[in-house]
């Protein structure tokens, strides 16, 4: 039980310091901790101690309990803490790191700066609550309104913004390794 628990520790600090997207390097500096004793966390090749891991929760800004997989209560609600990452507000909905990851976020107005594209690996799906949603994807550049959606590989260059004239609320579907988002547009025929 207790081994179980701790070889889950290294996904959960690996999908929290990308989720950040800090590096291995820059978490060290934050924490104090050298950067081979964090990849090996990560990889759980180290063993977790208290001593460890309490500077990264601080930093990562979660209760411990989260890092160490606190056991299932049978409360389905989600009790992530939000979280601000260059000012847009990050709301986690589910607690699957390293898996897929589904988040509701709040881009406030911005004013008008060079686009900055990132590639990572991965697959994106958004779906815009309210507001509207810029979204330069490689050559295309498109803003999005309530009710629309866009899907893309997060390989190709793209970046999100909010064009105003208020803040942007959206829902998001990562997958970190690619997973794609199963869409059925209408229920299977059922045969007689």
């Amino acid at each position: 039980m207790v081994d179980d628990v701790l070889a889950g520790v290294g996904p959960r600090l690996r999908a929290l310091r990308k989720q950040r997207d800090v590096t291995l390097a820059a978490l060290a500096e934050q924490t104090g901790i050298s950067v081979s004793t964090l990849s090996r966390l990560e990889s759980g090749q180290r063993r977790p101690t208290l001593e460890l891991l309490l500077p990264l929760a601080r930093v990562h800004q979660v209760p411990l309990d989260e890092l160490v997989g606190a056991p299932e209560t049978g409360d389905p609600r989600v009790h992530a803490k939000p979280f601000v990452h260059g000012g847009t507000t990050y709301l986690p909905l589910n607690r699957q790191p390293g898996g897929l990851r589904a988040y509701k976020i709040v881009m406030p107005v911005e004013p008008p700066r060079p686009l900055e594209p990132k590639v990572h690996e991965g697959y994106e799906w958004i779906y815009v609550l309210a507001g509207r949603l810029r979204l330069v994807l490689g050559e295309h550049d498109f803003v999005l309104g309530e009710g629309e959606v866009a899907e893309f590989d997060t390989r190709t260059p793209h970046v999100l913004s909010n064009p105003g004239p208020r803040p942007v609320e959206l829902l998001t579907l990562y997958g970190p390794q690619g997973e794609r988002m199963h869409v059925r547009a209408r229920p299977r025929s059922s045969s007689p």
